[in-house]
């Protein structure tokens, strides 16, 4: 699958099909949006925001939520507000979300039966890595973005102008609901 993508890239930059997409680093509409890596938001997400290239910047992980006040997204988070301009934050769920309900026992099952070695996931837990909470996901998708508009709103290092609301989206609709 890897080598079909190649192959059409190699023929869409061939085509300069790219000059459609070209904008500058800076958002447009000075927002960044923290949202699920889930495959229906990739289109519909733009798509029901009225959203095209070079208006925003998009950090996208596992639950589009923030675990730890140091992580990279909200490293992400920081660069787009102190170098890019950013001065509102959009934090999107999304309904059906993959991460809601995730048991971190049945993710390390996974790893086992994947073949990752009990001792490497022991490893992980020597080192102070708290597997059960970092593999864990959330019950209540509202009260996760909740936490991480909170999260964001009071971190010690984003100013206190800068907006930060939560919504969730539907993943079929689009529909955008504020919480």
């Amino acid at each position: 699958m890897i080598d079909q993508m190649l192959e059409y890239n190699k023929q869409f930059v061939e085509s300069k099909a790219y000059e459609q997409f070209k904008t500058s680093k800076y958002p447009d509409k000075k927002i960044a949006i923290v949202t699920c890596m889930d495959t229906r938001l990739v289109e519909l997400l733009p798509a029901a925001l009225g959203i095209k290239n070079g208006d925003v910047k998009i950090i996208k992980n596992a639950g589009g939520t923030i675990t730890n006040p140091f992580d990279s997204t909200v490293r992400s988070l920081l660069v787009a507000i102190y170098e890019l301009g950013v001065n509102e934050v959009m934090i999107i769920g999304h309904t059906g979300c993959g991460v809601q309900g995730m048991d971190s026992q049945e993710m390390q099952n996974l790893m086992r039966e994947r073949g990752i070695d009990e001792e490497h996931i022991s490893l992980m837990k020597h080192c102070g890595i708290d597997l059960d909470s970092w593999l864990h996901g959330f019950d209540d998708t509202e009260a996760a973005v909740l936490e991480t508009v909170d999260l964001v709103k009071n971190h010690p290092l984003v100013p206190k102008d800068i907006v930060v609301r939560g919504y969730i989206m539907d993943s079929e609709t689009g529909e955008l609901n504020t919480i």
